[in-house]
């Protein structure tokens, strides 16, 4: 049920998570480790199969997956909004020897993305939708999306659902988010999977579990018409 708090507070709740993350990324250091997501390995295989080159990854972090994608041969464009793990990010494709095939940007993905009509082949983007993104956000961040992406392109993408065990507890801030811990989490009904593919071919539905509480999660992939 949709519960409106108003811009005021979606905005306030947006900036304090963004100074969570950047504490936590300077805290914690790669934190997330070297090795990539099991979506991030899915989705390098799906994006070669489509013939994709160049990757846009939306929260990309430290850069566990964007690194990864690179690895694999993709041209990457990674964003988030923490210049602290974007740097985290550089360093670590200086080091890894993929720095010529990795370009950053710190953005707000509640912004226009910083990058041309039809310029990517591909998106990923794990538990990014799912942050303290209201339900309108979400469907314009994916606009987006659409915008940046190449008929044909694919978008790959996680997030936590409505199935999760933290779903319905902790701080509730409206709109099916839920905070604990200082973590905000828009946790996603089907229902808002479907409505975000709308305009989309909906390729795949895939849930899958991750962590140790485990939190539960959604992979879609989602291709654009040709």
């Amino acid at each position: 049920m949709h519960e409106d708090h108003g811009h005021g507070h979606g905005h306030e709740l947006a900036t304090a998570q963004q100074h969570h993350w950047q504490h936590t990324y300077t805290a914690h250091p790669g934190m997330y480790g070297e090795q990539p997501s099991a979506p991030a390995a899915h989705a390098a295989e799906v994006f070669r199969a489509a013939g994709a080159e160049k990757v846009l990854e939306l929260g990309a972090g430290h850069g566990r997956d964007g690194l990864y994608f690179a690895r694999e041969g993709f041209t990457v464009q990674a964003t988030d909004f923490s210049p602290v793990g974007l740097g985290q990010l550089q360093d670590a494709a200086r080091s890894q020897g993929v720095a010529e095939r990795v370009t950053t940007a710190v953005h707000d993905v509640r912004e226009p993305l910083p990058l041309a009509d039809a310029s990517v082949d591909a998106v990923f983007a794990h538990m990014l939708l799912c942050m303290a993104l209201s339900t309108d956000e979400i469907h314009a961040l994916v606009a987006e999306t659409r915008r940046v992406l190449r008929p044909g392109g694919t978008f790959v993408y996680t997030v936590r659902h409505t199935g999760d065990a933290h779903y319905g507890t902790g701080t509730p801030h409206g709109d099916d988010i839920y905070e604990h811990a200082g973590f905000a989490v828009h946790f996603f009904p089907r229902t808002l999977v479907d409505t975000v593919a709308d305009g989309w071919h909906l390729k795949e539905v895939h849930a899958f579990e991750e962590g140790a509480l485990p939190r539960r999660l959604w992979r879609v992939t989602q291709t654009l018409p040709r």
